[in-house]
């Protein structure tokens, strides 16, 4: 029996949604990648540390997915298991008035708004960036001067043994576009924000306010997984790739947005190839013209 087949099994008995041969192009913000062997969403911590321990058992590869918003993966496909973290496991509560606790695979738009409707303030920077609350922990994400590691008081974790543990604030390691979760083998299982009271209103205000800062500057109507590279010390990618002037430079279907240096968007049929050809070029141009190194933002997915 082969390792979809006893996952199916496994999902079926314990209430697990699954999907076999997963097209990845359907859960991806960049539109790119080709089916993953079986695709499984647990609704709660429980279910997650069963796949844990039945893919470690069985010896079959976990990959962990969010809401795909910063991830380019093969054409070829996944192999092994994609274990993803959306609606299923989505929920968002108060606690003592001003914590909000959410699941991994809340949408941040949505804890955004749940913020804003308890008149609480410190998330609006999240307003718009199209990705998860366990995706954001994982890689500290930020923008417009705020980034989550000024919120984020707790992360509950399943590691790759299948044991429970807690990151409290001090123990995250936030920094620019990383965590304690960034060295691998530890998955989120819940986040709690620690928030201050506000105007209802005001906060909306400001959420809209990002929001169409948003729509105005980014390339928010083509597929994409957001900012390409990191910002370099001492500068910013997308001046840096704009000064060389790459703005509109294409491989294939992969294209360096005229709107956005800082984004590689699909202009309607890239494939992996393309975008790391164009990620490549770019770099190189970069580091010949200018001296600095650009390295990825995007989580790019090798071929398994």
């Amino acid at each position: 029996m082969d390792s979809v087949e006893l996952l199916g099994g496994f999902a079926e008995k314990n209430g697990i949604f699954h999907l076999v041969d997963a097209p990845m192009c359907d859960y991806t913000s960049f539109k790119i990648g080709g089916p993953a062997d079986i695709l499984l969403e647990p609704d709660n911590a429980e279910q997650l540390k069963g796949l844990i321990d039945f893919c470690r058992e069985n010896g079959i590869e976990i990959r962990a997915l969010g809401r795909g918003s910063n991830v380019l993966v093969p054409d070829e496909g996944v192999r092994g298991a994609v274990v993803r973290f959306g609606s299923r496991y989505s929920e968002v509560s108060l606690r003592d008035g001003h914590m909000l606790l959410c699941g991994p695979g809340t949408a941040l738009a949505q804890a955004c708004r749940f913020a804003r409707d308890n008149s609480l303030t410190g998330l609006e920077f999240a307003y718009g960036i199209p990705g998860s609350v366990g995706g954001a922990i994982f890689m500290n994400a930020g923008a417009y001067g705020g980034e989550i590691k000024d919120i984020c008081a707790r992360a509950d974790f399943v590691d790759s043994l299948g044991g429970t543990g807690i990151f409290e604030k001090a123990d995250l390691e936030f920094s620019y576009r990383h965590s304690a979760f960034s060295k691998g083998g530890k998955y989120i299982t819940g986040v709690v924000f620690d928030l201050d009271s506000g105007d209802a209103g005001e906060i909306g205000a400001k959420m809209e306010e990002m929001l169409a800062r948003r729509f105005e500057k980014q390339p928010m109507d083509m597929p994409s997984a957001g900012s390409t590279f990191k910002r370099p010390e001492g500068a910013f990618a997308s001046a840096l790739i704009d000064g060389c002037g790459l703005k509109g430079y294409s491989v294939g279907g992969a294209q360096v947005s005229s709107k956005h240096a800082g984004f590689v968007v699909n202009t309607g049929n890239a494939t992996y190839g393309d975008v790391l050809h164009l990620m490549d070029d770019v770099k190189k141009r970069v580091l010949k013209e200018t001296g600095f190194v650009l390295e990825p933002e995007v989580e790019i997915w090798k071929v398994n």
